[in-house]
């Protein structure tokens, strides 16, 4: 029992081995798996590039805060603060809340170091560096106010920069369609790892151990057809033989 067990497990070892020819042979075999998950993926990359974009401009403006990393950091947080920036939509006359304001103002330390960018995200180049600007000059004001200290001096204004940070980018589709490809191929050795169908004479040989020595062919309506049609060899054969 033991000597059979081996036998079959050396069997199913060599079944398993798969060389090139039959990973084409099933890849062939559901390329249609393949070809429907990589025109998804590839048309989804079509949508998202052609959806229409809404361009965004960045502008920084920096300014020196002259003040220990803990006073610094708690005045990077004050940029952002109602107390400032209700004082810049004032002043530019902006039709936006200084909440929506704080949602396009990033503030954060150049290396490490006193000097703090301001910078502005906005659909209008020149709006966002005039808020930059405006935001710095309004901070530098109101610091000494707040705290009671000078801390703050302005270092450069913002350039307006013409370029958008968020152009659109094609490289979707050929990321998703390298993604779909990809998943496409997975899901088809998955499938097959799963599929028990027997497809070859070699597998039947492999399963049960023995030698396969004919097969029934497939019958269809076009086999039999033919068959029917066909005159038989015996008969022919039978009246030559009762002639002589």
């Amino acid at each position: 029992m033991n000597s059979f067990q081996q036998v079959n497990n050396g069997d199913n070892r060599k079944a398993k081995e798969i060389n090139l020819k039959e990973l084409f042979v099933v890849i062939k075999r559901r390329f249609w798996v393949i070809g429907i998950i990589t025109l998804l993926a590839s048309i989804a990359g079509i949508i998202q590039s052609m959806s229409p974009t809404v361009l965004q401009y960045q502008a920084s403006s920096r300014v020196i805060i002259g003040a220990d990393e803990e006073s610094r950091k708690t005045l990077q947080v004050i940029v952002r603060d109602s107390t400032i920036l209700d004082k810049v939509v004032e002043e530019l006359g902006l039709q936006k809340s200084a909440e929506a304001l704080a949602g396009q103002i990033t503030v954060s330390s150049v290396d490490s170091s006193q000097v703090v960018s301001i910078s502005v995200m906005d659909t209008d180049p020149l709006r966002a560096a005039k808020i930059a600007d405006t935001t710095a000059q309004v901070f530098k004001d109101e610091v000494p106010i707040i705290v009671g200290q000078d801390y703050v001096r302005l270092l450069s204004n913002a350039k307006v920069n013409p370029i958008p940070i968020n152009q659109k980018n094609y490289n979707k589709i050929i990321y998703l369609f390298i993604f779909g490809l990809v998943v496409g191929v997975g899901l088809v050795f998955l499938l097959e790892s799963l599929d028990d169908t027997i497809r070859s004479d070699r597998e039947i040989e492999a399963i049960l151990g023995v030698p396969v020595l004919g097969r029934i062919s497939k019958m269809n309506k076009k086999n039999i057809k033919k068959k029917n049609n066909k005159q038989p060899d015996l008969e022919l054969r039978g009246e030559t033989i009762g002639y002589k």
